[in-house]
């Protein structure tokens, strides 16, 4: 009987202690805003990092990204507006266990590359041992660990970027806030990375990045939030986003296809000899359109064409 509730006890506790290991917690932006003199960088900006989800943050140059990553995580003040954690407001002390990586890297070339993640751990509240050794797993992880001796001046830009994100990374981190983090890695270390952060999304944290990368980010992620101009142009899962945008249809023919230029209804993205990208803008359209079709010849295809996340970004920020 005792040995019974000996087990029992420490099924509980290993119970305990996965569900303390486990963070459930959202990112919910509303309404954030934030103006230099004249200018409003973002504007009205709102959406939510879930709990356990990949989201990626798409936008071009001057959209607004950084600054609003900066003022989720309290480097620049907001003109208006909340960040909340788990449901209220967040606290600099929320923010202490957040792995964060900002769009300027903050490495000491001179310093060698060990010792200066172990000192960056000891900082967020790390200690030593526990620091070293999440360094040393995550050198590993990202093929660096024959380079964790040499200062970081004499690593190439793409190395300094891992040991930039291994910085974001150790411990354990209740929330990711990552800008630009797959910059500069080669295609082995964008798999090794994004396994890492499939990883800490299992445990539940809620991982923002941003990248310009849009077919990594096609790949990656299970929610996106697109900004343009300072706003939120579109946002949602990939295939909310796909069944918002215009549909197209390819059509294959055995002739020249560039006669369904003058198909009523039909708008003829690209011709190219004997194939057309269409877009069926009046209902009904594509009967008259394959009606004309096979009286000229034969029909080889008629198809709806996926959109990729680099059309369906074109079409919201044009």
């Amino acid at each position: 009987m005792r040995r019974e509730q000996q087990d029992h006890g420490e099924r509980v506790t290993a119970t305990r202690s996965a569900r303390a290991d486990v963070a459930t917690a959202d990112i919910e932006v509303r309404h954030l805003t934030r103006t230099f003199g004249e200018v409003r960088a973002v504007d009205d900006v709102s959406f939510t990092v879930g709990a356990g989800l990949l989201t990626g943050f798409v936008g071009g140059n001057g959209a607004g990204k950084t600054t609003t990553m900066r003022m989720v995580m309290g480097v620049l003040s907001a003109s208006g507006g909340d960040v909340l954690w788990d449901g209220r407001p967040i606290t600099a002390l929320d923010r202490r266990s957040f792995g964060y990586m900002p769009e300027e890297r903050g490495l000491y070339p001179k310093q060698p590359v060990l010792d200066q993640l172990v000192y960056l751990g000891r900082l967020r509240g790390l200690g030593a041992g526990v620091a070293r050794q999440s360094v040393t797993a995550h050198l590993e992880r990202l093929g660096l660990a024959d380079r964790a001796r040499d200062h970081v001046e004499k690593l190439s830009l793409g190395n300094q970027q891992r040991v930039q994100i291994i910085a974001a990374l150790m411990g354990r981190p209740t929330a990711l806030v990552l800008d630009e983090p797959f910059s500069g890695l080669d295609p082995a270390a964008v798999d090794s990375m994004a396994d890492l952060l499939r990883e800490h999304t299992a445990r539940g944290v809620p991982v923002l990045f941003s990248s310009h990368q849009l077919d990594l980010v096609e790949r990656l992620c299970e929610r996106l939030v697109v900004l343009a101009r300072g706003r939120v142009v579109a946002s949602g899962t990939p295939d909310d986003l796909r069944s918002s945008s215009v549909l197209r249809h390819r059509l294959v023919l055995s002739g020249d296809a560039g006669w369904v230029r003058g198909v009523t209804g039909v708008h003829a993205v690209d011709v190219e000899g004997h194939t057309a990208l269409l877009e069926v803008v009046e209902p009904a359209a594509e009967h008259r359109l394959l009606e004309e079709a096979l009286r000229r010849g034969d029909v080889h295809e008629f198809s709806p064409q996926r959109p990729s996340l680099a059309q369906i970004y074109r079409e919201v920020t044009a």
